[in-house]
């Protein structure tokens, strides 16, 4: 085979491997940048990632961040004196910038093109000037391509994010947007992660041992949940966690090692959960976790606590290890009544994982149950 009819293969094939070495350099850096978000642990370091770091990392013109103030979990962090506080032009919150990205995302899927070729209010919501009508030109502030991103959890919508570039031909149609997409879905929970710190911060509702929310704050969750869960008609779960035998562990070893038993189980629970679940030390040695999903999807979580934590390398004063276990009772609905009645449909599914935990303790510990499949 001669060198000519080897060229074109070469460099097909020297093109592809370029295209890869790109794509696995572009996901690093999406990467660094995620996991700035998803520890972020104010509001003002999870704004700062996404309006100063993002750009930088790539050479983006503008970043515009449209939020619902309406939504339960931002309401307070979107509070006209708190953001006239912060003095970030690129944080918005106008009706008519969630109405115009709206019909953008036509069905949730994001929006890629030329802001200046969309009408007036699109880009007054977004970049706050709008075209001249005497010329085709645009003020400076318009990018010269954009992606518009939804900010979704399940069917519901709590922002979005527009990425602007100063070259035309960046965001186009046909462009694929898988790691942007999956980005936004980071941006959603990290934000949601965020606005749970804050209300935890604001209304002192943290247990100081371990770091979790209280009792006080998850039933709270619990009742917003629920009522989330009745308007959508999407499953919700709940997971009730007890250390098995704690007292053993406090007589034989003392307190100081129950405490880092009990910090131990909490940091073990909260690292197996996804962003966006709460979970809550719920009294003693027990913890409660409140998961979007169904009862397979629960019954996976509690699986992956109850490995973590029997993995857990808890030490005594000399060094030798300590074992321990939990069970977990599990409980999941799917909701289809009146928000209103969410109170009653909250207690209801935590007294059931509740006895599903003690029938755990009953079958031998180190173990779940889960005692009803109806409304899973």
């Amino acid at each position: 085979m001669t060198n000519s009819a080897q060229t074109p293969l070469s460099d097909r094939l020297r093109s592809l491997v370029d295209t890869v070495q790109h794509n696995e350099r572009t996901l690093r850096r999406f990467q660094n940048v995620e996991l700035r978000l998803i520890g972020a642990q104010d509001f003002a370091s999870f704004l700062d990632t996404l309006f100063s770091h993002l750009p930088r990392e790539f050479s983006l013109a503008s970043v515009t961040l449209w939020l619902d103030d309406r939504a339960p979990m931002l309401l307070e962090l979107l509070e006209p004196g708190a953001m006239r506080a912060l003095g970030l032009p690129g944080l918005k919150t106008s009706r008519e910038g969630g109405l115009a990205a709206q019909g953008l995302c036509d069905e949730g899927r994001p929006w890629l093109g030329r802001p200046a070729q969309r009408d007036d209010a699109v880009c007054r919501a977004f970049f706050g000037e709008v075209r001249t009508h005497d010329s085709h030109t645009h003020d400076s502030t318009i990018p010269a391509s954009a992606i518009l991103l939804p900010l979704a959890a399940g069917d519901t919508v709590s922002g979005y994010l527009c990425l602007g570039s100063d070259d035309p031909e960046r965001f186009g149609e046909g462009m694929a947007t898988d790691i942007l997409e999956r980005f936004a879905s980071i941006v959603t929970a990290s934000l949601d992660n965020v606005a749970h710190r804050e209300r935890l911060k604001q209304l002192g509702m943290t247990d100081s041992l371990t770091g979790l929310a209280n009792r006080r704050y998850f039933d709270e969750r619990l009742r917003e949940e629920i009522m989330r869960a009745a308007r959508y008609s999407v499953p919700v779960a709940c997971l009730f966690i007890d250390i098995d035998s704690f007292k053993r562990i406090n007589d034989t070893y003392g307190h100081q090692t129950g405490d880092r038993a009990l910090a131990a189980v909490a940091a073990c629970v909260r690292q197996q959960v996804r962003l966006g679940d709460t979970v809550a030390r719920y009294g003693g040695e027990e913890f409660a976790a409140l998961l979007q999903g169904d009862r397979a999807d629960a019954l996976t979580v509690a699986e992956r606590v109850r490995l973590a934590v029997e993995r857990l390398a808890l030490q005594d004063d000399r060094g030798d290890r300590i074992a321990l276990t939990v069970s977990i009772g599990v409980a999941a609905r799917t909701i289809s009544g009146a928000p209103a009645e969410a109170i009653t449909y909250g207690r209801a599914m935590l007294e059931e994982a509740d006895r599903a935990m003690y029938q755990a303790k009953r079958n031998g510990r180190n173990r779940i149950e889960a005692l009803a499949k109806a409304g899973d």
